[in-house]
């Protein structure tokens, strides 16, 4: 790949540049990303070739799948089977934000994505970088972690091992850190914390019994 690094402003990222970002997502390419927390892996998600790209380069196993980030709630509607009261209610209280939600994928969905799994796992950005990124983009896209697969996130670009392997590198400087997001699966009678991260599963399921 054709890598290249630049300089983007983590709060007011230069339209310019998200530009760039996302025209080679739009061609197939991987896009190193921060996050509120960790830096990202973006990839068009609808594309399977890229997924595939960004699995290999994260030396992921396919029966693991990557999370998405959306614009808006209205790209809901293009991944999932439908929406549960309890979604709902997790979006309206916290997205965008740090909190994947893991829906039932809808059948058009890419087995490369979802694992296999049948399930898929979407959080709407709130960082600047990455939502500007994704709304540019016009399209869901992979929201994985920029590590190899099993080992820790990386807050920093230089710690990043797979720079290399990408097409285009957005450093913002030093990221939070952390776990990330947590991770919530509604596909279940009562929602599951799968992984619990910057949002706590107290505060998630205070939230709940105001529904």
């Amino acid at each position: 790949m054709s890598n290249q690094k630049i300089l983007i402003d983590p709060f007011n990222p230069q339209p310019k540049l998200i530009l760039k970002a996302a025209g080679l997502i739009k061609k197939g390419g991987v896009v190193l990303f921060p996050t509120r927390c960790l830096y990202g892996l973006g990839a068009d998600a609808f594309n399977p070739k890229a997924v595939d790209k960004v699995f290999r380069i994260k030396q992921r196993p396919y029966n693991k799948p990557v999370s998405v980030l959306i614009k808006d709630t209205n790209d809901l509607h293009i991944l999932v089977k439908h929406i549960p009261s309890t979604a709902k209610c997790i979006i309206n209280y916290f997205w965008p934000g740090q909190i994947t939600i893991v829906f039932e994928a809808k059948n058009t969905i890419s087995g490369n994505l979802t694992g296999d799994t049948g399930k898929i796992g979407i959080r709407m950005p709130e960082h600047p970088v990455a939502f500007s990124l994704v709304k540019e983009a016009n399209s869901p896209i992979t929201g994985t972690s920029a590590n190899i697969s099993g080992q820790a996130g990386c807050s920093a670009i230089s710690d990043v091992q797979l720079a290399e392997k990408v097409d285009i590198l957005l450093d913002a400087g030093q990221l939070k850190g952390g776990t990330g997001s947590t991770v919530i699966d509604v596909t279940t009678s009562f929602p599951t914390i799968l992984r619990e991260g910057s949002v706590s599963a107290k505060n998630i399921f205070a939230a709940l019994e105001k529904r």
